[in-house]
């Protein structure tokens, strides 16, 4: 490691030189070089020059602050494996919008002609989220939510999160259209959370983005402390019946009822839900298996790559370092925490109608909101904890596929009453 920096040291070194000579052979005149004393005052102004052009001379506090995030995102996907796929892109996109550089060279997301600024169009325009549902549809499978279907409520019920932070945000002063797009942070579901800011609150894209990506990748953290308070030992150890099986026919059957349902109760939400249902539909149909595998493998791993590093590469120093995104991560935080606790309490009340043997673990409720599949691994962490053989993960699954539909569809209600 020591051999590294000090390679390192020696190629910054001859840059220094290189620049310093450079700005020697485009800022010296013949006669500016007649005397002992020009030579000196041309070399120091050449030098200076130089450094004025390197990030050191531009660097400020903001800056030095976000590459502490980027790197404390990198470390946790790493180190913990907290979302890698998401955290390392965002992580390596905080570090290159945070190198400082002079103001008119384009080389940042918000510089007008950038390649940074060319991809970052796909963030502000909702693009990326729509394809990211396509390959979400295209590797779900729904067969626990049909074969019990009353584990919708929960997903619905982890909604809650939603419209409380939503009020949360117009009670610290932000507009209806800004808590709209904070409000959808409650449904733990990233891509929602890009499409609906970009139509609602463009300028809060980056914070609102991050805050939700964040706290999915922390579902390990944030839930399980809410699970175990609100649950006693007796309901972490109610086993559920083992799914029915489902027919092929009902596998292709609920993504088209799904897409006819969801988008006519929600219009507005159906970029999201129409590509979340229709690579379902690729996935089940048996006839375009090649279509489904490119959705869920190449073409979400692309897009993965580009909305995590632009979003990332957002979060300039300048721009994001404000109270207002310090706002959003405080709602952020609270807003998770009620989407898990409301999906839970809404499954203790679902058992108060339901006869033993049907009820329901209420450690399934959590994974309620969308953050596929972490949060139905959380409920399974937490149940085998209580009980070894009381698996909990298929069961999981069911609330937490629903959780996807449900943020979608209160995307498009809040786009509907706020666009």
């Amino acid at each position: 490691m020591k051999s590294i920096f000090k390679y390192f040291a020696i190629i910054l070194l001859l840059f220094v030189v290189g620049g310093y000579c450079m700005a020697q052979v485009i800022g010296t005149t013949p006669e500016s070089v007649n005397s002992h004393e020009g030579l000196l005052r041309e070399t120091l102004s050449g030098l200076t020059k130089f450094l004025q052009f390197t990030g050191f001379a531009n660097v400020t506090i903001g800056h030095v602050v976000m590459i502490i995030v980027g790197l404390v995102f990198i470390w946790l996907a790493i180190k913990y494996d907290y979302e890698p796929l998401l955290l390392i892109p965002i992580g390596v996109g905080i570090l290159i919008g945070n190198i400082p550089f002079v103001a008119g060279y384009q080389v940042g997301v918000y510089e007008q002609g950038s390649v940074l600024n060319y991809l970052y169009f796909g963030v502000i325009k909702g693009i990326y989220p729509p394809l990211i549902f396509l390959g979400i549809g295209s590797m779900t499978d729904f067969s626990t939510l049909i074969s019990n279907p009353k584990l919708i409520l929960l997903g619905a019920a982890a909604q809650l999160g939603v419209f409380a932070t939503f009020a949360g945000a117009i009670l610290l002063g932000f507009t209806l259209k800004e808590s709209g797009a904070i409000g959808i942070i409650g449904g733990a579901d990233g891509p929602t959370a890009i499409f609906l800011s970009s139509k609602l609150a463009p300028s809060f894209i980056g914070p609102i983005a991050i805050a939700a990506y964040s706290y999915m990748a922390l579902v390990p953290i944030i839930q399980p402390p809410v699970m175990k308070a609100l649950t006693t030992a007796k309901e972490k150890r109610i086993k559920m019946k083992p799914p029915r099986a489902v027919s092929k026919q009902q596998k292709i059957l609920f993504p088209i009822i799904g897409l006819l349902l969801t988008c006519f109760i929600s219009p507005s939400a159906l970029p999201l839900l129409g590509m979340l249902f229709f690579g379902n539909i690729l996935k089940e149909s048996g006839r375009t298996e090649r279509l489904a595998e490119t959705a869920r493998t190449k073409l979400i791993d692309v897009v993965t790559i580009l909305i995590g590093l632009t979003v990332g590469a957002s979060t300039q120093a300048d721009v994001f370092l404000t109270w207002g995104s310090m706002k959003i991560f405080i709602l952020g935080a609270a807003s998770f925490v009620v989407a898990s606790a409301g999906g839970v309490l809404f499954a203790k009340f679902m058992n108060l109608f339901l006869k033993d043997g049907n009820k329901i673990n209420p450690l399934i409720g959590s994974a309620g909101v969308s953050a596929v599949p972490d949060s139905a691994r959380v409920s399974q962490m937490v149940g085998l904890q209580y009980d070894k053989n009381n698996h909990l993960l298929m069961h999981a699954m069911a609330p937490n596929v629903a959780g996807v539909i449900g943020s979608a569809v209160a995307a498009g209600i809040l786009l509907s009453f706020l666009g």
